[in-house]
C-alpha cells in the first residue's frame, strides 16, 4: 500500500483508475458506469496528488470543485472548467446504483475530463 503523504502514491492510484476507465470503454459492450466512476476517481486522486505535493491537507471528499478550490488556495491554478468538474464529481456516487446508467457518450466525456486533469497534473508535477 502506498504512502498517503507521497504524491507519487496518489498518482499511482490515479493511473490505475485511468487504466480501468479506458479499459471499461474498450470492451465490446462498454461498462459505462465503471468508466464514469473511475474517471472521477482518477481526477480526484490527481487533484489530491497536487495538494500532497504542495504540502496541503484535504478532507476525505469526492467533490472535485472543493479540491480544485483547495488547489487554488495552495497557489495552483488548475484552469479547468468548473461545470466539467461538477459533471465528473457527480459520478463518484450517482452511477454506483441501478437506474443511473450513463450513456456511452457521457462515459467518453467523463474520460476526456479526467484526461484533462491528468495531463495538467502530470505536467505541473513533472511526472
Amino acid at each position: 500500500m502506498g504512502d498517503a503523504t507521497n504524491f507519487l502514491s496518489w498518482i499511482e492510484r490515479a493511473e490505475e483508475d485511468y487504466i480501468v476507465a479506458q479499459s471499461s470503454l474498450r470492451r465490446k459492450k462498454a461498462l459505462t458506469y465503471s468508466a464514469c466512476f473511475h474517471s472521477q476517481q482518477c481526477a480526484e486522486k490527481y487533484l489530491k496528488a497536487l495538494l500532497v505535493a504542495k504540502g496541503y491537507s484535504f478532507p476525505k471528499v469526492h467533490d472535485l470543485i472543493l479540491l480544485n478550490d483547495l488547489c487554488t488556495k495552495a497557489g495552483i491554478l488548475v484552469m479547468l472548467d468548473v461545470k466539467e468538474l461538477n459533471t465528473l464529481s457527480d459520478y463518484a456516487v450517482r452511477v454506483r446504483y441501478p437506474g443511473e446508467d450513463p450513456t456511452s457518450e457521457e462515459s467518453r466525456h467523463a474520460l476526456e475530463i479526467a484526461k484533462s486533469v491528468r495531463r495538467f497534473v502530470r505536467k505541473f508535477l513533472g511526472v
